[in-house]
C-alpha cells in the first residue's frame, strides 16, 4: 500500500514562495511516478507538475513552467515542489500522487485520471 503524506502549505503573500513536500512509502518497484496536483474551489483538478523515479524525466502545467521546480530525493522518500511567484488564482488544495508508470501520457500529452494513490492535500492560499 502506497501512503503520501504533503507538507509545507501555508498561507503567503502574492510573489511569495513556498516549498511543498510528498513523502512516499510502501512503493513496490522503482517505476513510480510521482505528481502534484491542485484543485481550486469550484474548479476541476489539475495536474501542477510530475517527475519520474529516476528524476530524469519532468512535466509542467503550461501556468507553472519558468516558476514551480519538482525535484526528488529517493534515498528519503521525497518529492519536493518549489513554487516561485505565487498568484492568487493558484490557491488551492495540493495534492501529491503517484503510480507506476508516467503521469503524463506520451501521446497527446494528457493527465492521467486513473492514479491509485493520494495523499490527503494541502492548503495553499496566495493573498494579494
Amino acid at each position: 500500500q502506497v501512503r503520501l503524506v504533503e507538507s509545507g502549505g501555508g498561507s503567503i503573500q502574492t510573489g511569495g514562495s513556498l516549498r511543498l513536500s510528498c513523502v512516499g512509502s510502501g512503493y513496490p518497484n522503482n517505476n513510480y511516478c510521482t505528481g502534484w496536483f491542485r484543485q481550486a474551489p469550484g474548479k476541476e483538478r489539475e495536474g501542477v507538475s510530475c517527475i519520474s523515479w529516476t528524476g530524469a524525466t519532468t512535466h509542467y502545467a503550461d501556468s507553472v513552467r519558468g516558476r514551480f521546480t519538482i525535484s526528488r530525493d529517493n534515498a528519503k522518500n521525497m518529492v519536493y515542489l518549489q513554487m516561485t511567484g505565487l498568484k492568487p488564482e493558484e490557491t488551492a488544495m495540493y495534492y501529491c500522487a503517484a503510480d507506476a508508470g508516467p503521469i503524463v501520457l506520451a501521446q497527446g500529452g494528457a493527465w492521467r485520471d486513473d492514479l491509485r494513490n493520494w495523499g490527503e492535500g494541502i492548503q495553499v492560499t496566495v493573498s494579494s
